[in-house]
């Protein structure tokens, strides 16, 4: 199992949610936000924009409770959902698609194409790590959130796109003109930004997360290099994976961390160093309740991903 996976689970244990009420950041376009709930894996944030033809839902989330959440307001909101788009194949964006899926059978995802090369990589790991955990977890207690992650794994085709996002273009769901803006070797293999022209709404994914960014599955100049495509759009609101939604000048302040972030694991600076770089960087991005958690994250990135294995971050970014 890789050591990332051991790290959330551990540091989740030190957080309290975060979650609020369903919040509308623009007229159309409501976020509902992730959490970090103690002792059990994050959900990302989701977003849902409304179309005259029904409900486009941007990332859904892990665990129940969340998704759950989705399909609450829409039917509060008295429209199916008929498209969900995910920024990328991590488990607490996707893992709600075959909850969304057995509520609306018509939907259609609308996501790259790289949860197939997961499923035989990263997430197979973690499949591999959930069997021999379920086996020697203590009590059916221990064994539940194992088991759930599990059964995510284990939907497949549930999670994969029925519309491949293969190159940036315009799509017209629900009957509401998004931009799907794809990414390669940024977060993943394929990362999808949406950009509602209407609104100017921007929801990045995981290209932009706080309190840190989670470079677990990431190479690093290519998420740099994004940074910087998202930093041309004029946008008024962008909605992060993790985290509040920031206008631009806070994601200008984001993407300087960032880059300071990767300048400085270049250089022979203490981690420390760094650390406190990053943290004076987002400034009040982080609020000081969460210094703690930014420095356990920034830390383990730098050991285990900055400053760690030259080949495997190769393999990631397309020349291994």
């Amino acid at each position: 199992m890789r050591q990332w996976l051991i790290l959330v689970l551990a540091v989740s244990l030190t957080i309290s949610s975060t979650a609020t009420a369903a919040d509308e950041v623009a007229p159309g376009v409501t976020l509902l936000p992730g959490s970090f709930v103690p002792g059990t894996q994050p959900d990302g944030n989701s977003v849902v924009f409304t179309g005259p033809d029904g409900l486009v839902v941007v990332d859904t989330g892990r665990h129940a409770a969340h998704t759950q959440k989705i399909l609450a307001f829409a039917q509060a909101a008295g429209k199916p959902i008929v498209a969900v788009v995910n920024t990328h194949w991590h488990l607490d964006h996707v893992g709600g698609n075959p909850r969304i899926r057995n509520a609306y059978p018509g939907v259609r995802v609308h996501a790259s194409t790289a949860l197939e090369d997961a499923l035989t990589g990263f997430l197979a790991d973690y499949r591999t790590y959930l069997v021999g955990a379920i086996a020697k977890a203590a009590d059916e207690d221990a064994k539940a959130p194992l088991r759930a992650e599990l059964a995510i794994l284990d939907a497949g085709k549930s999670l994969m796109p029925d519309e491949p996002v293969t190159q940036s273009e315009e799509r017209t769901l629900g009957g509401r003109r998004l931009v799907l803006h794809l990414e390669h070797r940024a977060v993943t293999a394929g990362d999808v930004w949406v950009f509602d022209p209407e609104t100017r709404v921007l929801v990045a994914g995981d290209l932009v997360t706080l309190p840190a960014p989670f470079l677990d599955t990431a190479c690093p100049a290519g998420w740099q290099d994004a940074l910087g495509r998202l930093a041309a759009v004029d946008f008024a609101v962008l909605v992060p994976g993790h985290g509040p939604p920031m206008d631009h000048q806070a994601f200008d302040r984001y993407r300087t961390a960032f880059d300071g972030l990767l300048a400085c694991s270049a250089s022979d600076a203490e981690n420390e160093t760094c650390i406190q770089g990053w943290l004076d960087g987002v400034g009040n991005l982080v609020p000081e309740a969460d210094h703690g958690f930014a420095r356990s994250l920034v830390g383990y990135y730098l050991d285990q991903h900055l400053r760690g294995d030259p080949a495997r971050t190769a393999a990631l970014c397309g020349n291994g």
